[in-house]
């Protein structure tokens, strides 16, 4: 079993030494989530229905490939990736360039996970068509695998087309691609075309389900015997023996927030230490 924690909701500037704790202490992983603005008048409704997502709009999102570059350069072991980032809002070449430059200066200690987004007024900002975002992405994660073999590359598909070229540096080995979501596009997603899934927070019984879907996905499309990460937040109380059986089950990875409730607003970076080690001593090392 995996410990992931995400700089969510984190201090923008506390990010690089709560990174440093996770790697001294043995987690596995840092997620960073991926938001670009928040419009004054924002018409795209979130995917749960509101009109609104559940954060300010004064809430800081720091760019991904800009945090993960800063915290690898500043930890040994702890690996990245995001929950999730907006690919087809950006171009196909600039994605290509930021995760290899990523997975060069981490020594190729990051995975890309992807998702097709919701807030239409990002992708037109950013002068990517929103309308076609999903197949654009489809095509995008099986180009960005072609574009990252090093030497001379190319592409020629639907929605993409790069003439022979080099794009260096490459990655020094193959970079995971994930994808996030639970719309039933996502999951088929995740199922057909990449290396696995990250998904939300859930109670026992829901996150079983979400395991067991994409079981049946990946035999549907003949990839069941296949190695696939699933990574997930459980909502129930935290202990050795709820991650036991999160493994059993097949969840290959858990997100975690120790500080969550133990840490008061504007406390301090130092005020984590504590509730980090505790979580690392008390259940990651009884895991494993």
């Amino acid at each position: 079993m995996q410990f992931w924690s995400g700089t969510a909701f984190l201090d923008t500037a506390d990010a690089l030494a709560v990174a440093r704790m996770l790697d001294e202490t043995g987690y596995d992983g840092m997620i960073c989530a991926d938001h670009l603005i928040y419009p004054r008048e924002l018409r795209s409704r979130y995917p749960s229905g509101a009109d609104a997502p559940p954060w300010p709009p004064e809430t800081a999102w720091p760019d991904s490939w800009v945090m993960i570059g800063a915290m690898a350069a500043t930890t040994t072991r702890l690996r990245f990736t995001n929950a999730v980032y907006v690919a087809p809002a950006r171009p196909l070449l600039e994605v290509a360039k930021q995760v290899a430059t990523a997975a060069v200066v981490s020594q190729g200690r990051v995975a890309l996970t992807v998702g097709a987004g919701w807030m239409r007024e990002e992708f037109e900002l950013l002068g990517q068509s929103f309308g076609n975002r999903g197949k654009r992405l489809d095509e995008m994660i099986p180009a960005l695998r072609a574009l990252w073999q090093g030497g001379w590359v190319s592409w020629t598909g639907e929605h993409y087309r790069v003439p022979e070229l080099m794009i260096e540096p490459h990655p020094p080995g193959p970079v995971p691609i994930m994808c996030g979501g639970e719309s039933e596009a996502a999951m088929r997603r995740a199922a057909r075309l990449c290396d696995g899934w990250v998904g939300a927070a859930y109670g026992w019984d829901d996150a079983v389900g979400q395991v067991e879907r994409l079981r049946a996905l990946r035999r549907e499309y003949g990839r069941g015997d296949e190695p696939f990460e699933i990574m997930l937040a459980l909502l129930e109380a935290p202990t050795a023996d709820l991650y036991r059986r999160a493994e059993d089950a097949g969840i290959t990875a858990v997100m975690c927030a120790p500080w969550m409730g133990a840490t008061e607003p504007g406390a301090g970076v130092e005020e984590f230490r504590a509730p980090i080690e505790r979580f690392a001593e008390t259940v990651i090392a009884k895991v494993r």
